[in-house]
């Protein structure tokens, strides 16, 4: 049995959000052309599912059908804008949204059955920031958060984790999961001041949901040191204590120093790092149950490498990519420094950190 399941379609690459836009289907290719060509090829402890299409009733588990519906006529009628912003779709979008959909969910099939110890969901379009009657962010339909709620309600699941390693703050996710203590949502972010303005560390949850909504929002310019500190002081002691059941990822890759869109300093081996982290405290605590599903990284150079550098540390393999370090400047520093006092502060009153 392989141990990680790579789910992918060609349906993924019909999502059009037209010229020059950074969510493009050229980033799926620059994944498969590194896990098919390059060196990683070598690695034989992975294999391609191909994944089916999710039911409207799946989607619902998330989002109300008024905003399902939505989606499905702005692209029967051509496409085109489905928020104020940037979240552009084409006439196959809805159906490719839900193929991202049934992608994340077969991957969390496949590995509740047994048939894979962990997966990673390569699927457009992403996810994190759409929210239960709005997209945002280039985001339709919540892929992560319909699998959390999938695990709680199709599996009797009672504490699931969702990480989220994506440069901008999973609005959508916590907005969703904001009232409950079965969905551990922690995520490390750039400050997310401008977009998508949430996510700052007094957002801690409300109701049962109190203590259960961690936010790590980083300075511009962070790099790798700063931000493995707060994955190492903060989020790790605190997965620890929540004792997950299941393991989601918000994967996004665009906290790369080289990416366009996104202002974080992180370089290949921050990735090495942080699946690392991911794999053991799995292993540790719900045996070794993880799925990640693709959200940004918009750099085409690189976008590939870092996801065949999670991909290798799911197999339980190294695949080293040589990367300038990058060192922050001595004020990014001091600012990232204050940063994790404040979310200890913030997030003391409920968990255990040094």
């Amino acid at each position: 049995m392989s141990k990680t399941a790579v789910i992918f379609s060609p349906r993924y690459y019909e999502h059009n959000t037209g010229k020059d836009h950074p969510e493009s289907a050229k980033r799926l290719s620059a994944i498969i052309d590194e896990l098919r060509t390059s060196k990683f090829s070598a690695n034989r402890n992975w294999q391609f599912v191909r994944p089916g299409r999710a039911s409207l009733e799946d989607v619902e588990l998330v989002h109300g059908m008024e905003y399902i519906r939505l989606v499905e006529a702005v692209c029967k009628s051509g496409g085109g804008l489905l928020d104020l912003g940037d979240t552009q779709v084409s006439p196959e979008s809805f159906e490719v949204a839900l193929h991202a959909v049934g992608g994340t969910l077969k991957a969390v099939d496949l590995v509740m059955g047994g048939k894979f110890r962990n997966a990673f969901v390569l699927a457009r379009p992403p996810g994190h920031h759409a929210s239960k009657y709005r997209a945002c962010g280039f985001c339709l339909f919540n892929n992560v958060a319909i699998a959390a709620r999938y695990l709680l309600e199709r599996f009797g699941l009672k504490r699931v984790l969702i990480l989220d390693i994506d440069a901008h703050h999973g609005n959508g996710t916590q907005e969703i999961f904001y009232e409950t203590d079965k969905v551990l949502f922690i995520s490390l972010h750039e400050d997310p001041y401008g977009f998508p303005g949430t996510g700052f560390t007094d957002e801690i949850g409300e109701a049962q949901g109190l203590g259960y909504n961690v936010n790590i929002p980083l300075p511009f310019g962070t790099d790798d040191h700063i931000y493995l500190r707060a994955v190492d002081e903060i989020a790790r002691p605190i997965i620890l204590q929540y004792n997950p059941q299941f393991a989601l990822v918000s994967a996004g890759f665009d906290g790369h120093h080289s990416d366009p869109v996104a202002n974080l300093s992180l370089t290949y081996g921050c990735y090495q790092r942080i699946f690392e982290t991911i794999m053991q405290v799995a292993s540790e605590k719900c045996s070794g149950r993880v799925v990640s599903v693709l959200e940004g990284g918009y750099c085409l150079s690189a976008i590939g490498k870092a996801a065949a550098i999670a991909i290798a540390r799911m197999t339980g393999a190294l695949y080293f990519v040589h990367d300038m370090p990058r060192i922050a400047e001595t004020r990014i520093m001091k600012r990232g420094e204050k940063i994790l006092e404040e979310v200890k502060k913030a997030q003391g009153a409920f968990w255990s950190i040094d």
